[in-house]
């Protein structure tokens, strides 16, 4: 449009001061009365531009012509306008190549309101025309040029961002491929993301990035699945052999000799202890187990809240009998009255019963042992605090690894308490910790999720 506008101007500026030229020109011609100097440049004019003027006087009979039709409505049109003063004074509209080959520029003769005749020039446009097209060629050339180079610019440089995305989607599919797969795919435990959001969005890339995930995420849930329902399987089929054992040892210990009742009661109490460590496995499995991961387990129907205070004090006076036994001391300080946690209490005691249980058995004779529960930004937190033997610094980062047992923890346990109390922290979306307490003992701290608020429910809403 610009370069269109620009020699539109220049054509039409150029041939009007020509018009005027010989509008001077031809008002000398009608004062002498001698044509010839006017029509010997008009023309000379014509052999330059091959461009045709006629000359009109006041009256619009025709003084001079080199070719125009006079006849044309478009040349009467602009004799009548220059007659009556109101000629163009500006250029027309910008040339297209499809415009026709001719323009008329018309000047007056004289000046004012004595106007003495016309001169109008039949201007060519076939060069303009031409020049134009010629640059508008040239424009969408380098724009065709630019947009071909700027598109294999950004096709390249949008393959160097998401050739790292393309490796990561196959790698991810090996890895998928690598994990095992559970028996049955008609019913899988796992939900993913193409289920929750309806289907993938966003650049094919992504997509494909999306599903390797997706697809690697829903295999690894199946397989943890597989292996805790592997070790809870376990553990069930072979504690029913060891119930049997322990019974046939039991009706065996009357008929026992003597001299061999000391490796009886060895015998017996590895019964026992394996026992325990089945029974723990059995618990972490169902601990690790996230919330609504499968169907069939009964925490679909527990309570998502409980009264932490309610919970505690049950606890600690259920508790209170066995600190007594041990020579310890068991208190309880509370800073709130009533607050709810999002736990179920069940899960809660049986915490709260590890905790405790590690302390009437590792603190030690005449320790103490204080249950604090704290409220903090609408969070619950219970700490069991003692100042028994405690734990080395360097072990209580392990304390929830499985089967670990500190340097100093007497005979008898299993290993798996904090790993199950930890377990169902995390199952709950809580938070367990560990901290030696100075000069010595052991703080537990659980922190409890909050109770999220109901929303209201909508009009129409069942």
């Amino acid at each position: 449009m610009t370069v269109s506008t620009s020699r539109t101007q220049e054509l039409w500026l150029n041939r009007f001061v020509y018009a005027g030229w010989f509008a001077d020109l031809a008002g000398k011609s009608m004062d002498s009365g001698d044509r010839k100097p006017l029509v010997d440049e008009m023309e000379r004019y014509r052999e330059l531009y091959s461009e045709r003027i006629l000359v009109v006087d006041a009256s619009g009979v025709e003084f001079a012509n080199t070719g125009v039709d006079t006849s044309a409505r478009g040349v009467e049109n602009a004799v009548v306008a220059v007659r009556s003063n109101r000629h163009a004074t500006g250029p027309p509209h910008r040339l297209r190549t499809w415009d026709p080959d001719t323009m008329l520029v018309a000047s007056p003769i004289g000046s004012g309101l004595h106007i003495r005749g016309a001169v109008v020039i039949e201007a060519s446009t076939v060069r303009a025309k031409s020049e134009i097209t010629g640059l508008w060629a040239l424009i969408s050339l380098g724009a065709s040029t630019a947009l071909t180079l700027f598109t294999g610019v950004a096709l390249g440089l949008s393959r160097w961002l998401l050739r790292p995305l393309f490796k990561l989607s196959d790698s991810v599919a090996a890895l998928t491929e690598t994990l095992p797969r559970p028996p049955d795919k008609n019913h899988s435990p796992s939900k993913t993301v193409s289920d929750s959001y309806g289907g993938y969005f966003g650049p094919p890339e992504i997509q494909e990035l999306a599903r390797s995930f997706d697809s690697m995420s829903t295999a690894v849930s199946d397989s943890v699945h597989s292996q805790r329902q592997l070790v809870a399987d376990t553990a069930h089929a072979i504690r029913n052999p060891l119930a049997a054992l322990a019974i046939r040892l039991q009706a065996m210990e009357k008929v026992i000799p003597e001299q061999a009742r000391t490796s009886f009661l060895r015998a017996s109490s590895q019964v026992d202890r394996l026992t325990a460590i089945l029974d723990g496995l059995l618990k972490l499995a169902v601990a690790e187990t996230p919330v609504g991961y499968d169907p069939a387990q009964s925490d679909a129907h527990w309570p998502d809240r409980c009264d932490v205070m309610r919970v505690v004090e049950d606890r600690v006076e259920e508790w209170q009998v066995a600190f007594e036994v041990a020579n310890m001391t068991l208190t309880a300080e509370y800073s709130l009255s009533v607050i709810e946690a999002a736990i179920p209490a069940d899960a809660l005691a049986q915490i709260l019963d590890i905790a405790l249980s590690n302390s009437c058995r590792y603190a030690g004779s005449g320790a103490a042992t204080e249950v604090r529960v704290r409220g903090e930004s609408e969070r619950a937190t219970i700490s069991v605090v003692d100042n028994g033997i405690g734990v080395s610094e360097d072990e209580i980062t392990k304390l929830t690894t499985r089967f670990f047992r500190g340097a100093s923890a007497v005979p008898g346990g299993t290993g798996l308490g904090l790993p199950i109390a930890s377990a169902l922290v995390q199952r709950y979306r809580g938070e367990l910790l560990i901290a030696p307490v100075t000069p010595h003992g052991l703080h537990v701290a659980l922190r409890l999720p909050p109770v999220k608020p109901e929303r209201p429910m909508s009009r129409g809403t069942a």
